[in-house]
């Protein structure tokens, strides 16, 4: 047994001794104080600001004021969702079904965590773990270890307060590795991976139950019915915040023919510098460069991102990001996939039908279950995409960052971690929450039996066979 192997399984043992006892003596009022103390680790507002520039120091990703106002109304808003919400004990007598339903804790988690989210995704799962009577590990990429260290000091602090017990929330020790986080994987009982998806498989491959969630590449589509200028300036906030770090920021917006030099005009006014062909040429082999992505336009401010590309001589005064025309879509036109960066792709389509396609062929190449964007005055164009595209989400008439995840103004679920279902290779199609930390038992008495006849059941058919005459 190597070093690395004895002191995770160590972790995990302590993690499982914690979090026995902590179900043994648990209670909802004592796992709802838990999931409190872990939140205002992180929203107390002097941390939040100290934790949101360290994040970006060491990252070198994303805004600081963005990250502090992601950290704040992302906690705040899953706070909200597990407010009086019965997530252990009973939760249901049916004297009918003779059925009796009870909530109990999967054990010890852990959780996989990307360095674009260090500190909000991580508390997100660590307030669903300690709200359902889990322990939890977490797993952060290299660069967002040591933010997440200091997050857990300032979470056990808060512990300390409410005599909880700190291995309930661990981490990996620095520094990170794969080896590491293949022995955790193998070592508990229930995975949840955000972040590459060659973690998101070998999280599936590990043996141990996971919810892994796909990749992002949002689209969104522009009618003719759409207020442009609403649309335009929702897309431009998205697009912008935390300089693209979030995987449903807008990577691509297909347009319909009727409106796209109206929305041209209407980006243009939003702060979208829109680039002629041979900018976007330069825009491509300077992004996507010897198979990876510019890590001097990765997640920077648009400053750096005109620097990096010489268009700050070029750019109108007030350029907040680029609009680069495109056609060309798949592995071969890589300004179709995601990008990370504060540029988005722009395409052309003769109608909503073409555009559809458009978006199709978009989300087969990458993003396939995530999320589709969708501007209009028309609500049936909304629903059929959702039951003519692959996607588990429609975002309609929002800004798609804010939307997606959860939002004071919408009915999703508050989460970091978005499931996209069998189209995206994942288990879960909705947004990561609490109820995915419980097992459900059941008890099942006798009751009196309830057993239809034959001909009951296949009355509907008879009819209908009889009547086409087979």
């Amino acid at each position: 047994m190597t070093d690395v192997t004895a002191d995770i399984d160590a972790m995990i043992a302590r993690a499982r001794k914690a979090q026995q006892s902590y179900e043994a003596n648990g209670s909802q009022e004592r796992f709802d104080r838990a999931a409190e103390a872990a939140a205002w680790a992180l929203m107390e507002p002097s941390r939040n600001a100290e934790l949101a520039a360290f994040a970006v120091a060491e990252t070198g990703l994303g805004k600081i004021a963005d990250k502090i106002t992601k950290n704040h109304r992302k906690t705040l808003g899953l706070l909200r969702d597990i407010h009086g919400k019965t997530s252990f004990g009973l939760i249901d007598d049916d004297a009918q079904s003779g059925v009796s339903e009870f909530l109990r804790p999967k054990g010890v988690v852990a959780a996989i965590v990307p360095s674009t989210n260090p500190l909000a995704t991580p508390i997100n799962n660590v307030v669903n773990a300690l709200k359902t009577g889990n322990a939890i590990i977490l797993a952060p990429s290299p660069k967002g270890a040591a933010p997440l260290a200091k997050l857990l000091e300032y979470v056990y602090a808060e512990f300390d307060r409410i005599g909880l017990d700190h291995d309930l929330v661990q981490m990996v020790p620095n520094p990170p590795s794969k080896e590491k986080t293949a022995r955790l994987m193998q070592g508990v009982d229930m995975l949840v991976v955000t972040g590459s998806q060659s973690n998101v498989r070998s999280a599936y491959s590990s043996g141990t139950p996971a919810l892994g969630v796909g990749m992002g590449n949002v689209v969104t589509i522009i009618d003719e019915t759409a207020d442009l200028d609403d649309a335009a300036g929702k897309i431009a906030r998205s697009k912008c915040f935390d300089n693209a770090t979030s995987c449903s920021s807008e990577n691509a917006v297909i347009v319909v023919d009727a409106v796209y030099d109206a929305f041209l005009q209407a980006i243009a006014r939003a702060g979208g510098m829109c680039l002629d062909q041979d900018q976007t040429n330069h825009l491509i082999s300077t992004h996507w460069h010897e198979g990876h992505l510019n890590r001097n336009m990765l997640a920077k401010d648009i400053d750096a991102v005109l620097d990096t590309l010489g268009f700050a001589d070029a750019a109108p005064k007030g350029t907040k990001f680029l609009v680069a025309p495109a056609t060309a879509i798949g592995p071969d036109a890589p300004i179709s996939g995601e990008k990370m960066a504060l540029f988005l792709a722009l395409y052309r389509a003769s109608d909503f039908a073409t555009a559809k396609e458009m978006a199709r062929e978009i989300h087969a190449y990458q993003g396939r279950g995530h999320s589709l964007g969708l501007h209009s005055n028309d609500d049936d164009r909304a629903r059929d995409l959702a039951m003519d595209m692959q996607a588990c989400r429609i975002i309609v008439n929002q800004a798609h960052c804010f939307a997606t995840g959860g939002s004071f103004d919408n009915g999703l679920p508050f989460s970091l971690s978005m499931g996209c279902g069998s189209w995206g290779g994942n288990s879960i199609d909705d947004n990561l929450n609490w109820t995915h930390f419980v097992n459900h038992v059941r008890i099942a008495r006798p009751i009196a039996s309830v057993e239809p006849t034959v001909d009951e059941m296949f009355a509907d058919y008879f009819k209908a066979s009889k009547q086409a005459g087979v």
